[in-house]
């Protein structure tokens, strides 16, 4: 007995005609009529009672069809499993992150990445977008994380998760009690904000003043979102940061929601070498990019 005995004598149990099985098996007739006799004499049993007109399965044949399709299937999830644990990525993988990523995004990603990938093992390197594109230049990391930037021609930038803005501030400040808010509700407010060496978003946040045709007063600039809800929960101002940074642990600070005349939303992009892009990457963006279309995107 073989497997192209087995899904011959399948495929006439399921058509019961010689001539339609064997067009969808892609063979003539006579190869498919020897391919049940030696079925046949192998087990012993005829299999088929045939006519001219009429084919239809002895007793024997009902007995084999449900273990033959349970034989068949059993060989295909095998085939299947060895193909996934053949592509699956295996080795060391350096990446580097910035610390916007590790209040949501990456925990997720690793998470993700422990159970699909099992013999991938994972280095972390918290490291700013600039020392991130010179590691992967000199080859220090494999995979960098971080808002978009302008690569170099031999990297690669994928966006892969994206993230609303919102309004954090203190406890006690009377806007804590709305449940979202606009940039006219920030005129009056210090704004502990970003400064221009956190490019991104200290340009982002120049644009919306822009469009919106308000201008807080700046009581405090800083590089990190963890210092903008640090300086924020001691009453220096309120902050405009990601949702994601919602995650972070105080107690005595709040996030509303940022309602905008024209939405922005914040993103975060894996960077590689597309000249290193071996069996590791691909599988890990292409994990990174799923779990970024199952977000909800919206703020806390």
């Amino acid at each position: 007995m073989d497997l192209t005995q087995l899904r011959s004598f399948v495929t006439v149990a399921r058509e019961l005609h010689f001539g339609r099985a064997a067009q969808k098996l892609n063979m003539t007739q006579p190869p498919l009529s020897r391919q049940i006799r030696k079925l046949e004499e192998t087990l012993g049993v005829r299999l088929f009672d045939r006519t001219s007109h009429h084919v239809e399965l002895t007793p024997a044949g009902r007995d084999l069809l449900p273990e033959a399709l349970a034989i068949l299937q059993k060989v295909s999830d095998v085939t299947e499993d060895l193909r996934r644990r053949s592509a699956t990525p295996a080795g060391r993988l350096k990446m580097g992150f910035i610390g916007a990523a590790a209040y949501h995004f990456m925990p997720r990603l690793m998470a993700r990445a422990a159970l699909d990938f099992p013999g991938l093992q994972i280095s972390l390197n918290e490291m700013t977008a600039a020392q991130q594109l010179d590691a992967l230049t000199l080859g220090e990391i494999d995979l960098g994380m971080v808002r978009p930037v302008i690569p170099p021609p031999n990297v690669t930038s994928i966006p892969v998760w994206t993230e609303r803005l919102a309004v954090v501030l203190p406890l006690d400040n009377p806007l804590a009690r709305r449940r979202r808010l606009s940039m006219a509700d920030l005129r009056s407010e210090k704004l502990v904000s970003y400064r221009a060496d956190a490019p991104y978003m200290h340009q982002m946040l120049t644009g919306i003043f822009r469009d919106e045709q308000i201008f807080p007063a700046i009581a405090q600039q800083v590089n990190h979102a963890q210092s903008i809800l640090s300086l924020v929960s001691v009453g220096m101002g309120v902050g405009i940061v990601p949702q994601d940074a919602r995650h972070a642990s105080f107690d005595n600070i709040v996030f509303r929601p940022l309602m905008l005349k024209t939405p922005v939303m914040a993103e975060l992009h894996l960077i590689y070498r597309e000249d290193r892009a071996g069996r590791m990457i691909r599988p890990f963006t292409d994990l990174a990019r799923d779990i970024g279309k199952t977000q909800t995107g919206a703020a806390g």
